[in-house]
């Protein structure tokens, strides 16, 4: 396979990297990357990014242009998410569930009226998404979440909770996985909404996590109104629409993850460089060359799955369980990493941001504390490998867990 661009592709990736550079040196000046003092300030900032990158022609090209996109390749889509990756993640984070699940889901799942309403808002930066799938007693087992949808003529009264749901305090809206008929299997008695965040009964409580930050969230839905032609699909076909969101994550997420990973490998090397043990830098080490060579072949092994992932996509192919792969590939390699910028860093680990004395300014242990929800997040490492067995590798489902069910 061969991953290099075309010559036309090259030249669209120089042009996109040069108004990139001419675009943050005005929105960040010297702060690289840019740190932001409160959440409201990260999300006006993902706006504004997301904003300049649709007027200058920039955002979601793969997309219809009826639908705001620039009717371009997929290709292109994949220069310009791996170039921001490597550059200035901290602009799009905060719009990660968005592009990532829920604007390709509503283009394939939606209704032409929803994919006219809600595309272009998203590829302009008007609007930030969430995804409330997770809930306390459910975790990344979409199919047993408890949260009620009643049909009540022309709209449905939602009430339950989700929890660590990503952004939801920016979100203007969030994509919601609920129970319509509890009589049926439980797979066949999920449906799937598109739910207003400022509705009546809508409460979100922000979590705050090990390293200070309040991305995740709960949800509370209370005798919530959502318009039927707010649902996706038909009833009952939540479970179906659901996995197809996951599998679009995993499809783009892979590649741009591992281009982001290799660029903090590239700080890393160069870390290892700076820092002395016994009078020598630490990359002169045997043990500290293995070990880092062993980070470079896994994220370069992450990097060529995802572009195995996006070629099948290019082929007319829709995103399939392997993307479980990619997860686990990302989750698992980047905590790793992590722990290894922290043994490079010896005692220094030990100092956070505020520290004079802190290597790289602490942002690797703000990284390394970060990296502890990898395997919970997105689906946990257990769940990503009961898929790879069961859909991927077709083994036989584990009978214990069978008779449990």
């Amino acid at each position: 396979m061969d991953f290099r661009f075309t010559e036309e592709q090259e030249a669209f990736r120089k042009e996109f990297l040069s108004w990139l550079d001419g675009t943050l040196s005005e929105i960040r000046g010297t702060d690289t990357p840019r740190t932001f003092e409160s959440m409201e300030e990260w999300e006006q900032a993902a706006r504004d990014f997301q904003g300049r990158l649709f007027k200058a022609g920039y955002a979601s090209r793969h997309y219809p242009k009826e639908y705001g996109g620039q009717g371009r390749s997929l290709e292109e889509e994949l220069i310009v998410s791996e170039t921001i990756a490597a550059t200035c993640p901290e602009f799009k984070r905060p719009l990660g569930v968005t592009f990532g699940l829920v604007a390709p889901t509503i283009l394939t799942c939606g209704t032409d009226e929803q994919k006219r309403e809600y595309l272009p808002k998203i590829i302009d930066g008007t609007h930030i998404w969430c995804q409330g799938f997770s809930e306390p007693n459910a975790g990344s087992d979409v199919v047993n979440v408890a949260t009620r949808a009643e049909r009540k003529g022309d709209y449905y009264s939602v009430n339950g909770q989700k929890v660590w749901t990503s952004f939801a305090h920016m979100a203007d809206y969030c994509v919601l996985v609920v129970r319509t008929n509890p009589d049926v299997p439980k797979h066949k008695g999920l449906s799937y909404l598109l739910v207003d965040m400022k509705s009546p009964g809508v409460e979100v409580r922000p979590i705050v996590q090990i390293t200070g930050d309040k991305e995740f969230n709960e949800i509370f839905f209370e005798d919530v109104k959502v318009p039927v032609n707010m649902l996706v699909g038909e009833e009952g076909q939540g479970w179906i629409i659901a996995i197809t969101t996951l599998m679009f994550e995993r499809a783009m997420g892979d590649a741009t993850i591992g281009r982001m990973q290799y660029k903090a490998l590239e700080r890393m090397f160069e870390m290892a460089r700076r820092i002395k043990r016994a009078g020598r830098p630490s990359i002169k080490d045997p043990r500290t060359r293995q070990q880092l060579a062993q980070a470079y072949v896994e994220t370069m092994a992450l990097r060529c799955h995802g572009y195995r992932h996006l070629s099948h996509m290019l082929e007319g192919g829709v995103p399939g369980p392997e993307g479980s792969i990619g997860k686990l590939l990302w989750s698992e390699t980047g905590q790793r990493s992590n722990e290894l910028a922290m043994q490079l860093q010896g005692p220094f680990s030990q100092l956070m941001k505020d520290s004079l004395w802190a290597i790289d300014e602490g942002r690797w242990q703000h990284a390394f504390l970060r990296s502890k929800g990898f395997t919970i997040e997105a689906g946990t490492s257990e769940i990503q490998r009961n898929i790879i067995g069961e859909r991927v590798l077709g083994l036989p489902k584990d009978a214990a867990r069978v008779k449990r069910a």
